[in-house]
């Protein structure tokens, strides 16, 4: 018997550091680690032990005895992965990364602000925890009032098995020495110098939030959306529970095919059963129950190995009831056919699913997604809203790189479509009293350190972690690995005494943050909040029915007597 990973695997790495043989692949400090879609175990190798199946944050791996239908394929996705030659000399043993040794080289113990509450920020937080640093104390800062970030408002509604690992976070909030502040903007009811002022050190972990544009004509008709507006619109989040989408047409294209993609074309198709299940937002659920749209096309500029989304993404596609997934033959032939580079285990693995898709014919269901490659979007076309998408058609080039290089060709054609969403990346925003690199939309740093660009110099006491640090990639999990590094990199100044040591102490902070937000919320409202949501959703079998207004939220936090 051998344990699998399945979808979704988080790639957290906490299964690696309970594997007592170095079975599971690629682990944190390989190379591989920040590009893999998924973590595999070496089914050659594997004892049976049982170890990485118990510390797995969200019930991903199971014994292969123990698969269900329709995950029965990632026994073959993990073999595969082993058998690529590239994938086949990896040590027995991971070298493990020391914690620095934590000197007590101030009388003030340590004490850390992280801005954000999404995975990077908590997984942040369970590093400086463990750290050793005697006494520290941790203060995490949101200025939405529920926790979670893009557990809570970017995950699928139906992937409730990843929103489990915020069952992991939670534990973060039971800790002595840690505080909730939530309902708090930093910019707004705090400053960054004041930050600065009660903590040694400040961990920006705000992620990034706002899309990539597409710079093409009529981008901006109505029924045209970037695609974070209509996750945040479906997730409940309260700054996009406002919005309106026009479901009317029959046809929706969606730019762009990573993840986020095909979750926006599988919520646009999904029966209402499938959904009544789920967590997502009321005013969703009732626009797509009316919805009239029959038929969405995914769009990726380039071929099918080098398309975004991951393996458990596009198995799930396939396998969503109520759907028909199709892909052209001729496309799939002909993609295949001027292949120059030889694909991945992983991309090898996608393109023979694509072509037993391609093969498999439709089974009229009510609803289809389809998937087409090498095609550019060149136009947006219309008068006052979206009539149709005009794309120019790509081929396949030799690249130095082995990247699958795409070149247009001098063919256009036209899609007809009601609804275009924009899903072609994300990019994050600068912060107040912070250096910001727009061309990469991060925080400038050296691996976590804060850089002034005018000096090279790192600016003493400011951290950044996720992906406004290094960019929006990687899963929820590859974030454990991104928080842990920038953590080391404080607790090593903090033990060599370069951090400044706050002039103000806990209590200034607290009399600061209720004259200036009178509505702050602390992890114990949270609580309230969600125990709320629980109980609503029960008798409708949900996992939770979410409120998505912040007066909302706050009357339930805090009942007026």
């Amino acid at each position: 018997m051998t344990y699998v990973v399945t979808q979704p695997c988080c790639n957290d790495a906490s299964c690696v550091a309970v594997c007592p043989v170095n079975c599971i692949h690629p682990t944190p400090d390989e190379a591989d680690y920040s590009r893999t879609e998924m973590l595999y175990i070496d089914p050659n190798t594997c004892i049976d032990c049982g170890a990485c199946a118990d510390a797995c944050p969200i019930d991903a791996i199971v014994p292969d005895y123990d698969l269900e239908e329709g995950t029965e394929r990632y026994l073959e996705i993990n073999a595969d992965y082993f058998e690529d030659p590239k994938n086949r000399e990896y040590p027995s043993a991971a070298a493990v990364q020391q914690r620095p040794v934590v000197g007590v080289t101030d009388a003030t113990p340590l004490r850390v602000a992280i801005i954000g509450t999404g995975p990077a920020a908590c997984y942040a937080g369970e590093e400086v925890l463990g750290s050793g640093a005697p006494g520290v104390e941790m203060h995490f800062f949101e200025r939405l009032p529920t926790p979670w970030g893009l557990v809570r408002f970017g995950v699928a509604p139906d992937h409730q098995q990843t929103k489990s690992v915020t069952d992991a976070f939670a534990r973060i909030g039971a800790r002595r020495g840690t505080h909730f502040h939530l309902n708090v903007e930093i910019g707004k009811h705090l400053t960054h110098e004041e930050l600065l002022a009660h903590f040694h050190a400040v961990i920006y972990a705000v992620g990034a939030h706002h899309d990539r544009r597409l710079g093409i004509p009529g981008e901006d008709l109505q029924g045209s959306h970037p695609a974070s507006d209509f996750v945040s619109w479906y997730n409940g989040h309260p700054d996009g529970a406002q919005r309106s989408f026009d479901l009317s047409c029959e046809r929706a294209v969606v730019i762009g095919n990573g993840n986020v993609a095909l979750d926006v074309a599988r919520i646009l198709t999904s029966g209402l059963g499938h959904l009544a299940r789920t967590d997502i937002a009321d005013h969703a659920l009732e626009a797509l129950a009316a919805s009239k749209i029959s038929e969405v096309v995914v769009l990726g500029r380039r071929g099918p190995a080098q398309a975004a989304y991951t393996t458990p993404e596009l198995l799930g596609l396939a396998a969503a009831e109520g759907i028909d997934l199709v892909v052209d033959p001729a496309d799939v032939e002909s993609i295949g056919a001027t292949a120059t580079t030889t694909p991945s285990a992983a991309a090898a693995f996608k393109s023979r699913l694509l072509d037993e898709i391609a093969a498999t014919p439709p089974s009229g269901a009510p609803k289809r997604i389809v998937l087409r490659f090498l095609s550019s979007p060149a136009e947006i076309v219309g008068e006052d809203r979206v009539r149709a998408l005009r794309v120019q058609r790509n081929e396949l080039a030799e690249s130095p790189e082995g990247g699958g290089a795409v070149r247009p060709t001098d063919r256009f054609e036209e899609i007809e479509c009601g609804l275009v969403i924009r899903s072609i990346g994300y990019r994050g925003t600068p912060l107040a009293g912070l250096p910001f690199d727009d061309a990469t939309g991060t925080v400038p740093n050296d691996g976590g350190r804060v850089v002034d660009p005018a000096t090279g110099a790192t600016i003493p006491g400011v951290y950044t972690a996720g992906w406004i640090k290094r960019g929006p990639s990687g899963s929820i999990g590859n974030n454990s690995r991104c928080a842990k590094d920038t953590v080391r990199a404080l607790v090593e100044d903090y033990a060599q005494g370069q951090l400044p040591a706050p002039t103000l102490d806990t209590d200034a902070l607290a009399a600061l943050l209720a004259q200036r937000q009178p509505n702050i919320l602390t992890y114990t409202d949270w609580k309230t909040i969600d125990q709320f949501e629980r109980a609503a959703a029960r008798e409708h079998q949900r996992p939770r029915i979410k409120l998505v207004d912040v007066d909302a939220m706050l009357a339930v936090a805090r009942p007026k007597a």
